[in-house]
């Protein structure tokens, strides 16, 4: 006997399949989710009022939106308390400090993509449940879509790459501030790093010199570790829920592309290659199965080093956002040219330092559908055809707020996530 057959249109396939397709990107193994920690359990109350995943890895989503009107979530810390103690039995009454925050609004929107299904004869020609190819291809699309906002947003630019396997187009489409959603906001001063020999040089500004000479080496890594140690606003380090060292060994993550790797290799001695390597492997050996710790890793200090399979690139003579010194307490960008003078063949890849609370990915309520995507179908071609429409309702944006320094002043700063520019060797055909 046949199964139960579920027409196009049905409410319970709507329903069936807008879960489906949020299911699917959710489980993928992408960028996005090996960031995204697990949701809260029950006795965390806070978190889960608010739908939220993990505040120690990189990513944090929120689901508050589903059941509420609005198309923006605001997003608060609160600065830490400082200042000296009362000592003894001077007065205290009166003399509480002021509690103070910043506060990140996010927005969201509607995204959509539309898959055509074929038609009756199509069908005939194949074994195949074009349905559910429709529904496969959706939950790809939208899990590649994610990734790359993720990262556009994270680095704080889109880079000049192209291809058929990039779906946000370049920062000069005029579509591309749309499918972001958020602002892409170049790294606040203090998050950003450019590779000058052995050495690192703060801000973007360095990129008008940087040369071949500045391509990644264990020495950045080393440079980054401490400078995150002793830096007036850390970033926050990375807590996996299953790494038994995450409490006495905090760690950060630092995605890397395929070249600045191969740089790394090609600069070490054989020694250091193979310590490098088996850091990584120590710290998984304590018995994490996080993704994290899968396939080729390094380990370098406290930064877990990653390779990406995509990631933000510049030319030689390439003009992008940074913030200077002189803008450091207001984060306005102005333009920076990548050195035009560096040598043919060589580019710029922007590596990632990430901590917890880089990203705040943020879902809204979709319709009626009771999930955060929807599904629709629609008969056409007199009703001898099917097309598909999956659409979601989300928006993410790197966290950054402003934090006070020494003086009581407040700096923008990128709460999660520094990037670090390295001058990368062309690969030989």
């Amino acid at each position: 006997m046949a199964g139960t057959q579920v027409n196009s249109g049905d409410a319970i396939a709507i329903k069936l399949y807008s879960a489906a397709v949020f299911a699917g990107m959710q489980r993928k193994n992408t960028f996005t989710n090996r960031m995204t920690g697990p949701a809260p359990s029950q006795s965390n109350a806070e978190a889960k009022i608010r739908q939220q995943t993990s505040p120690d890895y990189p990513v944090v989503r929120v689901t508050d939106l589903s059941d509420a009107a609005g198309d923006r979530v605001s997003v608060d810390l609160f600065h830490t308390v400082g200042g000296k103690p009362i000592m003894g039995d001077r007065q205290a009454e009166g003399r509480g400090e002021r509690l103070s925050t910043s506060t990140q609004e996010i927005k969201i929107d509607l995204t959509t993509k539309v898959v055509d299904a074929g038609g009756k004869m199509t069908q005939k020609r194949t074994k195949h449940n074009l349905r559910s190819i429709a529904r496969a291809q959706l939950v790809n699309y939208y899990a590649k879509l994610n990734d790359q906002q993720t990262l556009i947003a994270m680095a704080g630019s889109r880079g000049v790459d192209v291809g058929p396997d990039w779906l946000v187009p370049l920062s000069t489409d005029p579509d591309f501030a749309d499918i972001m959603v958020n602002p892409v906001q170049a790294p606040t001063y203090n998050r950003h790093f450019v590779a000058s020999g052995t050495g690192l040089v703060q801000g973007g500004a360095q990129l008008a010199s940087i040369a071949s000479t500045d391509s990644l080496a264990l020495e950045h890594i080393d440079a980054l570790s401490v400078l995150m140690a002793e830096a007036q606003f850390k970033l926050q380090p990375i807590k996996i829920e299953d790494d038994p060292a995450a409490e006495d060994e905090p760690m950060y993550v630092m995605f890397v592309s395929h070249r600045a790797w191969h740089a790394v290799n090609t600069k070490s001695t054989g020694q250091n290659w193979r310590t490098f390597l088996q850091n990584a492997w120590n710290r998984a050996s304590y018995g994490s199965k996080h993704p994290l710790f899968k396939g080729e890793c390094g380990m370098w200090g406290n930064i877990l080093v990653k390779k990406m399979e995509r990631n933000v690139r510049f030319n030689a003579g390439s003009v992008l956002k940074h913030v200077t010194a002189a803008n450091r307490m207001t984060a306005t960008e102005t333009d920076v040219t990548v050195n035009a003078g560096l040598t043919a063949g060589w580019n710029v890849d922007r590596c990632l330092l990430l901590g917890g609370q880089a990203l705040a990915h943020v879902y809204g309520k979709n319709g009626d559908s009771g999930t955060f995507s929807n599904w629709k179908e629609r008969p056409y071609n007199f009703d001898r055809a099917l097309e598909v429409m999956g659409d979601m309702m989300t928006g993410k944006a790197k966290m950054r707020f402003e934090y006070l320094d020494a003086n009581g002043s407040r700096e923008p700063t990128d709460h999660g996530v520094a990037v670090l520019d390295v001058a990368v060797p062309p690969v030989a055909a």
